[in-house]
């Protein structure tokens, strides 16, 4: 998605066709900024492949179980589809430094994440996710036929129709879920790339974000500029 001097890129995290996309829009941008929906800790256990529990004090049982499982499920999906998770915001840090571009980190900080997640997850949404995760180990098939996802959904970015389904699955099984780990981060997102725009506004800027946050998080930019402009 382009918005003024912005082009937002919304990606799979274990998908080569998003690692192919980073690279080509970078090449035909040549941006001065690239922005990636990481913080300084996540950065750099991406680039040195620390355990993320060294980085997650303070976060509670909950928060970090969550992690462990989130980082166990992208691991087994990288593997079946032979992309490392997190390729597509590797090659966009490593054209940077090849580009000479800033490097802006632009999500909120995990240990926030993981905190609001041990706070407001529900003993519902605890049941809901220990099923989810049964039935995913057991019958991942049934799994993914439940959300109306396929292998090949896995391969590649989804479809939007794809990300709809999955968002309002996620919207309804986990409410609470969903407000932390997508609404929640699409502000602060939002709001780090609108104050880039801003304050560079004669820089191109490439930003990679996970599939799930691009339109929301275009249109919270959209808004937050124009009440910038009018106000």
């Amino acid at each position: 998605m382009h918005y003024k001097n912005l082009t937002l890129i919304g990606s799979s995290h274990v998908s080569r066709e998003s690692v192919e996309l980073v690279k080509k829009t970078v090449e035909q941008e040549k941006p001065g900024i690239i922005a990636v929906e990481l913080d300084k800790d996540r950065l750099a256990a991406l680039l040195h492949k620390k355990k993320r529990g060294i980085f997650i004090k303070g976060v509670g049982i909950k928060g970090m179980l969550f992690a462990a499982i989130g980082a166990w499920i992208e691991k087994r999906i990288g593997k079946i589809v032979k992309v490392e998770p997190g390729s597509e915001m590797k090659i966009a840090i490593q054209l940077a430094k090849q580009h000479n571009a800033k490097i802006a980190l632009i999500d909120q900080h995990i240990a926030i994440t993981l905190r609001r997640f041990s706070e407001t997850i529900t003993w519902k949404e605890k049941w809901h996710f220990l099923v989810d995760m049964i039935i995913g180990v057991v019958a991942p098939t049934q799994q993914m036929k439940k959300i109306h996802i396929t292998m090949s959904d896995l391969t590649k970015v989804p479809s939007k129709e794809t990300i709809k389904r999955l968002l309002a699955f996620v919207k309804q099984r986990y409410p609470n879920l969903y407000n932390v780990l997508v609404q929640e981060r699409n502000v602060v997102m939002a709001n780090n790339l609108a104050g880039l725009m801003k304050h560079f506004p004669n820089q191109k800027i490439v930003a990679i974000v996970g599939a799930g946050h691009e339109e929301e998080i275009i249109r919270l930019i959209k808004e937050k500029l124009y009440k910038a402009t009018s106000g």
